[in-house]
């Protein structure tokens, strides 16, 4: 029978731990974030339009600030080497975030900064289990403001984080994000959601109206000043 010696059995020990801690490191690198977790963005054109305008809204707003990332439906992962708790807010804000291209939120990677502001826009799909466990983890990984909108019914509510908890807003009717500083109007009818500086959020196609009025202004005023001969920056 073959006998190691002491030295070669702390040699083999050794090697073994090595082999392991490898080992270990190559299925941590194995992990895999997903970019997308098969689901839908919308159920419906009105879901999909609120998802859209309350997004490229807040985008215009903070086109001048690149401290602030904007995102729709971006699947959110906030804890490193656990890829099954996540969730893809329609709507999310991350103040002191760069703005760019990303694949999926990976908080670990953001300087562990969470999204501080959430919005959800509900279809008849949604089902309360779903909408509870949204509100739990937006709960537990410290969403500062969190608001959901129900277009079929108009029924806007809010939550904002005090003493550490998601506390509900208690009146929604021209409450102002303490963040966004955007101030929520409710009628019989609809939603209205106004900036800072007074100006109502605008849908797509009003957003694409806009644009192209504007533009139309730029270039009749700058045929004009040519035929003064005067050069438009």
């Amino acid at each position: 029978m073959n006998t190691l010696s002491a030295r070669e059995r702390t040699e083999e020990s050794s090697y073994a731990g090595r082999f392991r801690k490898t080992s270990s490191r190559r299925l941590e690198k194995k992990i895999i974030y997903p970019d997308r977790d098969g689901k839908p963005m919308s159920d419906n054109t009105e879901q999909f339009e609120w998802i859209v305008k309350i997004k490229e809204n807040l985008e215009q707003m903070f086109d001048g600030n690149p401290d602030v990332f904007v995102a729709g439906d971006l699947l959110w992962y906030p804890v490193e080497g656990n890829n099954r708790i996540r969730t893809a807010p329609d709507t999310m804000v991350a103040f002191g975030r760069p703005k760019g291209y990303r694949g999926s939120y990976r908080q670990w990677e953001e300087n562990h900064i969470a999204p501080q502001v959430v919005f959800e826009i509900l279809s008849p799909g949604n089902r309360a289990g779903e909408m509870k466990k949204k509100f739990v983890f937006y709960d537990t990984y410290a969403v500062s403001e969190y608001y959901v909108y129900d277009p079929d019914r108009i029924l806007l509510s809010g939550w904002i984080r005090r003493n550490n908890v998601l506390t509900p807003v208690e009146n929604m009717q021209g409450w102002i994000s303490p963040l966004l500083k955007i101030r929520f109007e409710l009628t019989d009818n609809d939603l209205y959601i106004f900036r800072p500086d007074g100006n109502r959020f605008l849908s797509p196609v009003e957003l694409r109206r806009l644009f192209q009025s504007e533009r139309i202004r730029a270039d009749r005023l700058a045929a004009k000043l040519r035929e003064l001969g005067i050069e438009a920056d």
